[in-house]
């Protein structure tokens, strides 16, 4: 998603909240670390935020995951 002027639009700690991302810092970083989720940014100071397409992409991603995972039956 890009806003009007072709900027990217950012995601906030607290829209990844939003979205159900409600993780430690610690392991977004471990995620991060591993590939396992979209890196972040820091825009100054010690503000960090995602591109919010690439949070867009990684839920596709866990989407497509999740038509190919057979889950034992209870």
């Amino acid at each position: 998603m890009k806003l009007e002027d072709g900027r990217k639009t950012l995601a906030t700690r607290d829209d990844l909240k939003r979205m159900g991302i409600n993780v430690s810092n610690t392991s977004l970083l471990r995620w991060e670390k591993q590939g396992r989720f979209p890196r972040r940014i820091k825009p100054g100071g010690t503000t960090v935020a995602w591109f919010l397409s690439e949070i867009e992409d990684w839920f596709a991603e866990r989407d497509a995951e999740r038509a190919h995972t057979h889950y034992a039956e209870y």
